[in-house]
């Protein structure tokens, strides 16, 4: 996390901003922020039937972020800009962590939104060294 930002790092910064403008992406993340609060693989499930809006939503959320969280894990984004401003992800991880070990059984993939958890664990060391209980209170606030 200590590499200068360069400038094709803010640009891929702006151009995910862009990308979450997106009319159907919007749509997908004020539900997913409004609605997705699981406590179980039975939730998901009841929340986001296949084949349902809500499963589109759901899907078109979490996978953005990880493909996200994706360019900081290989190395191609810078981590400490992208946390300056990327918040969000660290929502859908406040979302999904209680059910994620279910989803990865249920999908036979223990590296199911690796990348997300991975971002999302570093964020919060981030937050912890910058700003010493900004996490815990971002966490009750997203949990409720």
């Amino acid at each position: 996390m200590h590499a200068k930002a360069t400038y094709d790092d803010a640009r891929l910064i702006l151009q995910l901003y862009e990308t979450r403008r997106e009319d159907r992406l919007r749509k997908g993340r004020a539900w997913f922020s409004a609605n997705f609060k699981p406590k179980t693989h039975a939730d998901i499930a009841a929340l986001c039937p296949p084949g349902s809006e809500e499963s589109a939503s759901y899907r078109m959320v979490t996978t953005y972020w990880e493909m996200a969280a994706s360019l900081i894990t290989s190395g191609v984004l810078n981590a400490e800009l992208f946390f300056q401003s990327g918040r969000e992800l660290l929502l859908v991880w406040e979302r999904i962590r209680d059910v994620l070990p279910a989803i990865r059984e249920q999908q036979k993939d223990p590296a199911y939104f690796l990348n997300i958890e991975t971002v999302a664990r570093d964020y919060i060391t981030y937050l912890d060294r910058r700003s010493p209980g900004a996490y815990q209170a971002f966490s009750a606030r997203v949990r409720g």
